[in-house]
C-alpha cells in the first residue's frame, strides 16, 4: 500500500474525531484508520459517521467505511416461499435484547471457525457495554426454550448497523433478521447496515449504495429519537419462549 495514507488514532484520545470517511482506501476498499481504541464513546462516534471497527484479535484496530455499502430497505426484505412457510409455521419464538451476551458469544464461535476476522475478547466485552448503555442491541431466536440463532448490532438514532448473525438451526438467522426488519420499519429506521456484500444478504434482499447516499441517509437518521431501551416488539410475532413447547 506504497503511497497511500491510512490515518492513525490515538489511543489515549478517545474523544479525538476520525477522518472524513469519503477519505478510506479504495483497496482493501474502505480501510479508513488503525488503532485507538473500542471505548463506548468512540464507538458512538464512529457508527454516527458510518464507520465500523473490523480486525483480528492480534491486530491493531482497523476502521472500516467501505464503498459501496450492503444494506437493507426495513420495508423491502425478499422472503422466499419457503421461508415464509417457516415464518408462519411459527414453532420458535423471537425477542429483543433478552440475551445479549449469549448472542454474541455464538457469534464469536461461529467466526472462530473461519480464518478471517472473528469477535476476540476485547471486542465482545466492547459490545456489552454498549449495550448496557442502550446503544448494542439482540434479537433472539428460541425453540422449546434454547436460543437458535440471533444477531446483533449497533442503534445510533433511528440507523441500525447489524455486525453479526448466527444460526444454530436451520433458517434462524433469516428468522432473526426478517423480524428485525418488521421491527425496525414500524419505528421508521430506513436502513439495515448489512456492512460488506455476501450471497447471503443479497439472496434475503439486500442491496449496494454509494457510500456518499449511505452516509447522507445516516446523517439524517441519527439525530432522531431512538426507541427506548431495552429494546422489545411492539409489533405481533410469535410466543415468548416460556410458552414454546408447552
Amino acid at each position: 500500500m506504497s503511497g497511500l495514507r491510512v490515518y492513525w488514532l490515538d489511543p489515549n484520545t478517545p474523544d479525538g474525531a476520525f477522518p472524513d470517511p469519503e477519505l478510506a482506501l479504495d483497496e482493501p476498499n474502505g480501510l479508513l484508520a488503525m488503532g485507538g481504541d473500542l471505548s463506548p464513546a468512540r464507538l458512538r462516534r464512529a457508527y454516527a459517521q458510518g464507520i465500523f471497527p473490523w480486525y483480528n484479535p492480534d491486530e491493531s484496530i482497523l476502521w472500516w467505511c467501505p464503498d459501496p455499502r450492503t444494506v437493507f430497505d426495513t420495508g423491502a426484505m425478499h422472503v422466499s416461499r419457503r421461508l415464509k412457510r417457516t415464518l408462519a409455521k411459527a414453532d420458535y419464538a423471537v425477542t429483543l435484547d433478552e440475551d445479549f451476551n449469549s448472542v454474541i458469544s455464538h457469534c464469536a464461535a461461529v467466526r472462530a471457525g473461519n480464518p478471517g476476522t472473528w469477535l476476540g475478547p476485547e471486542m465482545r466485552a466492547a459490545y456489552a457495554k454498549l449495550h448496557a448503555l442502550g446503544n448494542a442491541h439482540s434479537i433472539e431466536v428460541w425453540r422449546d426454550g434454547m436460543l437458535i440463532g440471533g444477531l446483533y448490532g449497533v442503534a445510533i438514532g433511528r440507523m441500525f448497523f447489524g455486525e453479526s448473525m448466527f444460526s444454530r438451526e436451520r433458517d434462524a438467522s433469516k428468522i432473526a433478521l426478517v423480524w428485525l426488519a418488521r421491527q425496525l420499519h414500524a419505528w421508521g429506521f430506513p436502513l439495515l447496515d448489512g456492512q460488506v456484500g455476501s450471497g447471503h444478504l443479497y439472496r434475503m434482499g439486500a442491496i449496494d449504495l454509494p457510500r456518499s447516499k449511505f452516509l447522507k441517509i445516516v446523517r439524517q437518521s441519527i439525530d432522531k429519537p431512538a426507541p427506548q431501551a431495552p429494546w422489545r416488539f411492539d409489533i405481533e410475532v410469535p410466543a415468548s419462549p416460556q410458552h414454546i413447547g408447552e
